[in-house]
Parts: C-alpha cells; sequence; structure tokens
C-alpha cells in the first residue's frame, strides 16, 4: 500500500476475511492510480472496478462498466452469435444440399461449383460458448428433524480458554445463517463445535439422531489422498455404485474424460476445493456447515454453487467473504464478536457501517483511557450516554451511505448504457436523449449525496471530539 503510480492485484482477496475484504475494498475505492485486478469476488469487482477484460481463446476483449455490466453485455453478444451461428448453419445445409443434388449434373455443375466457392469463402461464425461447464444439485434430504441441534449456554475453546461464551443456538430445516465478525473472534471455531470436531468447555448441547453433517473447511483439501483419483475418493463413499454414475456425478463438477482418473496431486486448489465440494453433496446432508466454501473457486463454479444452495432444502451455516455468496443463499446473520454469538440486526451494508462504529469507538477508547483506571460504573454510564448521542449520527450515516452507494450504481448503468455504439444511431436518438437527462439527473443526486454524506460525518466526527 506504499504510493504508486501503478498497482497490479492477482486474487487480493483469497485468504483475507470479510473484514479484510471490506477494508481491502474502500482502501483501492479511493487509490489515485491505475489498477489492474484478477478476482473471483463479484461483489469485489462491482464496486471496483469500472472495465472488465475478458480473456477467452487467447483473445482479450474490453466491456465498459462493472462485471454485472459485464455480463448483461456479453450475455446479449452470446445470444446474437448464437442466432447468427445458427442461421449461417441452415444457409450452410442448404447449399451444401443444392451442390450434392445437382453436382452429377451437366446442366447444373456450373452453379454446383459457384456455391462451392460461395461456402469455401464464407466466413464461418462459432458456436456461442457458455463459460459454466458446472451442473449439480442438492438432492432432497432424506430426513429433516426438528430441531436438528441445540446449544444451550454453551461455552467453547481451546483447553482452558474459552473463546465464546453463553451461545444459545437452536438449528432449524431451512435456516440459512451466515456468521459475521472480526478475524479471530472465533467464528472457524464455533462451525468446528457445530461439526462435532471440537468439543465444547460448558454447557449443553444436543445433536438430532438424524442429523447428517456436511462440514466444508478449507483443511479438508489436504486430507484428500494425492495419489489417488476424483472416481477413487468418490468410490471409497459408495463402492456399490457403478463406475459410469459415479463419472456421471463428477462431471457436473467437470471432472470429465481423463480428469476423472488422474491422480489429484497436481490439481490446482479450486480443482480440489471442486472435488471436495462433490464429495459433500454426493452424501447427501441435512445440514450444511460451510467454512469459506469460495476460496480458489473462480466466477463460474461460485455462481453455480449459488445456485444449488438457493435450492437446498436443508438448513445452511456458512462463514464466507463472498458477500454476493452470503447475500444469495442466507436470510439471518449472527455475529460473532467479543466472546458472544448474538442475531445480527441488519444486512451487510449495516455490518460494514458496524464496523466502522468499532474502529472509531476503539479509536476514541485508546486515546482517552486515562492512566489510572475509573469507576467502572461511571464508565458504563458514559458509555450508554455516548452511544445515545451517537446513535441518531450513525443511522443518519447508514442512509447517507446506502444512497451514495445506490446513486453509484445507478450511474455506472448510465455510463455501460451510453458506451453502447448503438446507442448513437438515428433511430435511438429519442431513447439517447433520456439516457443523458437520467444521467445528468444521477449526477446530481450524486453529489448532494456525496454532500449530505460529508456533513454528517464532520457532525459524528465533531460529536465525538
Amino acid at each position: 500500500m506504499c504510493r504508486s503510480d501503478v498497482l497490479l492485484l492477482d486474487e487480493p482477496t483469497n485468504h483475507l476475511d470479510l473484514d479484510a475484504v471490506i477494508f481491502l475494498q474502500d482502501w483501492l475505492c479511493r487509490y489515485p492510480g491505475t489498477l489492474l485486478l484478477i478476482s473471483h469476488d463479484r461483489e469485489f469487482l462491482d464496486t471496483i472496478a469500472d472495465h472488465i477484460v475478458h480473456i477467452e481463446n487467447q483473445v482479450g476483449e474490453i466491456y465498459t462498466g462493472n462485471y454485472s455490466a459485464f455480463e448483461k453485455i456479453r450475455a446479449e453478444k452470446l445470444a446474437l452469435q448464437q442466432s447468427s451461428f445458427e442461421k449461417q448453419q441452415r444457409e450452410i445445409a442448404h447449399i451444401q444440399s443444392f451442390i450434392s443434388r445437382f453436382r452429377a449434373q451437366a446442366t447444373k455443375a456450373k452453379q454446383a461449383q459457384s456455391r462451392i466457392k460461395s461456402l469455401q469463402r464464407m466466413e464461418l461464425i462459432a458456436q456461442a460458448h457458455v463459460d459454466s461447464p458446472f451442473n449439480f444439485s442438492f438432492a432432497q434430504p432424506d430426513k429433516l428433524p426438528n430441531p436438528m441441534l441445540k446449544l444451550e449456554n454453551v461455552s467453547i475453546g481451546y483447553g482452558k480458554t474459552n473463546i465464546l461464551n453463553d451461545i444459545n443456538l437452536f438449528i432449524s430445516p431451512g435456516d440459512r445463517i451466515g456468521l459475521l465478525g472480526p478475524n479471530g473472534a472465533g467464528k472457524s471455531t464455533l462451525i468446528k463445535v457445530l461439526a462435532n470436531e471440537l468439543s465444547i468447555n460448558a454447557g449443553e448441547s444436543q445433536f438430532a439422531d438424524t442429523l447428517k453433517l456436511g462440514y466444508f473447511a478449507q483443511h479438508q483439501l489436504e486430507q484428500l489422498h494425492l495419489d489417488e483419483s476424483p472416481l477413487w475418493h468418490l468410490q471409497k463413499i459408495n463402492p456399490k455404485a457403478t463406475e459410469k454414475e459415479l463419472r456421471n456425478f463428477l462431471g457436473g463438477f467437470n471432472f470429465k474424460d481423463d480428469k476423472t482418473f488422474d491422480p489429484i496431486a497436481p490439481f490446482s486448489g479450486g480443482e480440489k476445493a471442486r472435488l471436495v465440494l462433490a464429495l459433500l453433496v454426493y452424501q447427501n446432508p441435512n445440514l450444511l456447515l460451510l467454512d469459506e466454501p469460495t476460496n480458489h473457486l473462480d466466477l463460474e463454479m461460485r455462481h453455480a454453487l449459488s445456485v444449488a444452495l438457493q435450492d437446498y432444502q436443508g438448513a445452511i451455516i456458512i462463514v464466507s467473504h463472498d458477500r454476493h455468496m452470503l447475500r444469495s443463499v442466507t436470510d439471518q446473520l449472527y455475529l460473532v464478536a467479543n466472546g458472544k454469538v448474538s442475531q445480527f440486526d441488519g444486512d451487510l451494508d449495516d455490518y460494514r457501517l458496524w464496523l466502522n462504529e468499532q474502529k472509531l469507538l476503539a479509536s476514541d477508547s485508546a486515546e482517552n483511557t486515562p492512566a489510572t483506571s475509573i469507576n467502572k460504573k461511571v464508565q458504563r454510564k458514559q458509555d450508554a450516554e455516548r452511544r445515545k448521542k451517537l446513535k441518531p449520527l450513525y443511522d443518519a450515516l447508514r442512509k447517507a451511505d446506502k444512497a451514495l452507494e445506490k446513486h453509484h450504481q445507478q450511474q455506472k448503468n448510465l455510463e455501460s448504457q451510453l458506451a453502447e455504439t448503438s446507442l448513437y444511431e438515428e433511430s435511438n436518438k429519442v431513447r439517447l436523449k433520456q439516457v443523458l437527462l437520467e444521467k445528468s439527473q444521477i449526477d446530481q443526486a450524486l453529489e448532494e449525496s456525496e454532500l449530505e454524506w460529508m456533513e454528517i460525518s464532520e457532525q459524528l466526527e465533531a460529536t465525538e471530539d
């Protein structure tokens, strides 16, 4: 993060927790230089990038706008390409039919030769290629006990040192929970307890008899047998299944042909993660415990996993720095922080603001801590008064932040439209005028939102001082 004119980042969010991703994103948004970034984090790209370079078949193509805009434009191009391909194939079939019928006839030989030359000169349109080679889903769980598991007044940690205390969780079928919290707060430790890989230190835990856990964590990639194949790993789970059945299943995770039989030692991190996920899906669990499942996965596999999880009928508890994944598959958020686990009242945008509040409060506390300790009762009263005074400003800042994000997204969408060459054709004069008007209005709204955000920030800073 030293001063530079050009910054080159290759998967910078891999292995970062959500807090660090948000910090890096905010820093990069303020970075004044040129940024070239490779990332599989969709929301990260949407927030930071204003151009996308798509590389396919050794050819790079530049698209204006963020990742979502690129997806939309590319889908339209693929649809047009496929339509043109099909039209050309019909034309080729028609010409070839004529050649086959009349090539041997003396009266038609000249026309047949002409059509042969026409085919030779024709620039063939390639069939549209869709990137995603993944096609899998979770089967309906055999049983869905209710409750699936309970933790009552539980304390957990390592040895005699507790990391989290007084945990109360009640997991039911259909629950879709995302765990939030600072790095080292205990999210992964909690997942290990729920996966029955770590014993509790105090309290009561109850797991349903028919509970069938599906647990994904990064260390499982290291537990794969490197000298064995994807097919071998699946056969260990179900020796009675036919090879054809297992190969068809692995094909949904893009393990096809020789890849099914190859030893996994040279596999990339993404391929090993896909294999661990394939083994998990195959076992048909009714409770999924996912600890950073998107690490190493590319955008297509992340999308396929997100779609599969949306249709999953069991319960999900997930830790992830991929905000798009969290928004797509969860409807409850729990905060793991300060030795506690509690339901978080808000969404991921609110969590970002909560992180900023914690930093401000920690900074202020560090600056104003007296050399000698003061009465705790007086301190608690002062803290309560302080929170009461700051809350309206934090609420206003949260509202202004959401407005800023909304107007930024609208501005990017309009800029993507203005980058389309077809918009400047004579037939689109009315639409062009409308888009330019909307762009002017959004620019004005964005400027007003920025001013409002700055005023609130200054009030907050003055109040905290």
